[in-house]
């Protein structure tokens, strides 16, 4: 099975350049599912940080930095060390899970006024829709607010990491809105 960054590397102008990918969202959300993936030839190697849980992969010149946010206040100081030229930030939200969209919400909310991440564009991924109780991608959109973001450019893409119905698309948009680095 080829992962999904391998077909992606195409699609890309500088494929020679790492491109840093920022992929959070709370407990949950699916993320380790979606790392698999994009890219599967290398998640047998993810090793955890000692601490909390960063999960860095290396794929086809994609560099994935992985982590729940979420509930562990007292770690929060060290994750903007990873923040530093994030090109694309990807955020995953499990839309079966109506207790949390709020808490979500904030999370997410938090993340967009951080400086290090100031204009960085957004891909959301709406996932878990394969669960009868999810909400539709056009529903969490507006929980999160994404309408009333002004100061980056995002998407919204419905998924189910599980099977990888989706995924595609969201790095499609990925690859084309990577950020041109002064």
């Amino acid at each position: 099975m080829m992962g999904l960054l391998n077909i992606l590397r195409k699609l890309r102008s500088h494929p020679e350049k790492e491109l840093r990918l920022l992929l959070l969202g709370l407990d949950n959300a699916g993320k380790t599912t979606l790392l698999k993936q994009l890219a599967s030839e290398d998640v047998t190697h993810v090793t955890p940080t000692a601490g909390f849980n960063i999960k860095s992969v290396l794929s086809n010149g994609f560099k994935l930095n992985v982590w729940d946010i979420g509930g562990q206040r007292k770690i929060r100081p060290y994750w903007r060390n990873y923040f530093e030229n994030t090109d694309i930030l990807i955020y995953v939200v499990d839309c079966s899970d109506h207790q949390r969209l709020e808490e979500t919400s904030l999370e997410l909310a938090e993340l967009l006024q951080d400086d290090k991440l100031r204009g960085v564009p957004l891909l959301v991924y709406a996932n878990k829709q394969d669960l009868a109780t999810a909400l539709p991608a056009s529903e969490v959109a507006q929980d999160l607010g994404l309408h009333l973001i002004r100061d980056r450019t995002w998407q919204i893409q419905a998924c189910v990491a599980t099977d990888g119905t989706g995924v595609k698309e969201g790095m499609e948009w990925v690859c084309k809105n990577i950020p041109v680095k002064k």
